[in-house]
């Protein structure tokens, strides 16, 4: 089987849906499902070694200079060369240029359509474009969403919430909850006294991480004003923030005004691959605040390398926090989110048991498993006379909707 994925955002560009659409086209290939990747290509970023994906010229993004926008041209231009690919199903994981444009594929192809919905916009906006009111933004954002979902032939969420979200917003098409896995080199590796070494961080410091993208819709400042209360009882703890994004240059100037220089430090980006499996070794626990995440597969990555949890659980995070394993999670109150925080820390054997359960708890969410789960899903909305979906956790469609279907 030959699916084609299209996204306006992937790897050298550093976030979740670059994440997840790495994590599940290798653990895919296992499952006889080759893909094909539709993505930007980036100044200066070094070429691909996988020719199956396909690059395409981007121009810059005054609002948003990480992200780039793709030349519909240049992707029509690749019709003839996907037809002799044998594509049976396009797979969008962005709603900007890849929406459109997979959507015109497909109907080319005369093949499925379908979308993952990573980012949820109706949260993200008002950053974005302050001008505008945010119930208008919001409202925009819903519309928006509606449309495009109802466009599709099916839509994967990866979380119950966002499932639910989608409902109420108005979506029609059968929701299929699944959320993205970790790969087997997640669980392993990393060296913290090696990282502590390197950035001269004395061992006796309590360290917390965040890890993921600087913006002001991760709710970075709550966990600032976290670690202004933490400091109090525990002075020597110290706030890692890594990765880089707009709202950087704000919460370094925020954390210099406070005078919290000496308990917050920003890293910025760091290898996935190698340097960040150290950072979270070297961890005593992972920070997170986030209300707009629909996953949260941060938290997972932390676990899976034997760092315990504490966090909110909104939105997405809630599937993977409601069963409080590996993980405390907080109230949106940053005096009691520091208090749990301090707990923890002054408790060492319960902090390493914590640790225990979290890896234990992260190997439940393997990559193999997931991407089983997406194989089967295609072959049906590819082949729906091959097999039933039954045995799969699906948001049911609305009576009188009818299920997803081959053709268009």
């Amino acid at each position: 089987m030959h699916i084609l994925m299209i996204s306006d955002v992937f790897f050298p560009r550093i976030n979740g849906v670059s994440t997840s659409i790495e994590t599940f086209r290798h653990a895919l290939a296992t499952e006889g499902v080759r893909s094909t990747l539709i993505a930007p290509a980036y100044p200066g970023a070094a070429p691909d070694d996988d020719p199956d994906i396909l690059r395409i010229p981007s121009r810059y993004l005054p609002m948003d200079p990480e992200d780039r926008l793709m030349r519909r041209g240049a992707i029509r231009a690749l019709l003839p060369e996907l037809r002799g690919r044998g594509i049976d199903l396009v797979h969008v994981h962005t709603p900007f240029a890849a929406h459109y444009a997979g959507l015109e594929i497909a109907r080319a192809l005369g093949v499925p359509c379908v979308a993952t919905y990573h980012t949820f916009f109706e949260e993200y906006l008002f950053h974005y474009v302050p001008v505008l009111p945010r119930p208008w933004l919001r409202s925009a954002a819903r519309r928006f969403s509606r449309s495009q979902c109802n466009e599709l032939d099916a839509v994967i969420v990866p979380s119950t919430a966002m499932a639910d979200i989608l409902r109420g917003y108005g979506v029609t098409r059968p929701l299929h909850v699944l959320p993205t896995g970790l790969p087997a080199r997640q669980f392993v590796g990393g060296d913290g006294c090696f990282f502590r070494s390197r950035y001269g961080i004395d061992k006796d410091r309590r360290l917390l991480l965040f890890v993921g993208r600087v913006a002001h819709e991760k709710n970075i400042d709550f966990l600032i004003d976290v670690i202004e209360h933490l400091k109090h009882s525990q002075p020597k703890a110290l706030l890692l923030i890594t990765g880089e994004g707009p709202a950087l240059a704000s919460l370094t100037a925020a954390v210099q005004q406070r005078a919290l220089s000496e308990h917050v430090r920003f890293l910025g980006y760091l290898d996935r691959n190698s340097e960040l499996h150290d950072c979270y070794r070297a961890a005593d626990l992972f920070v997170f605040a986030s209300r707009t995440e629909t996953q949260g597969l941060v938290l997972l990555e932390a676990m899976a390398l034997g760092t315990p949890v504490v966090a909110l659980a909104e939105l997405g995070t809630r599937d993977i926090l409601g069963r409080q394993l590996g993980c405390r999670i907080a109230p949106a109150d940053a005096k009691a989110f520091s208090a749990i925080v301090a707990d923890l820390l002054d408790d060492p054997p319960r902090l390493k048991a914590l640790a225990v359960e979290a890896h234990r708890y992260a190997r439940t969410w393997a990559a193999e498993e997931m991407a089983r789960k997406l194989a089967l899903l295609y072959r049906g909305w590819a082949h729906p006379a091959q097999r039933l979906l039954d045995d799969l956790e699906v948001a049911p469609a609305p009576a009188g909707r009818p299920a997803a279907s081959g053709t268009r």
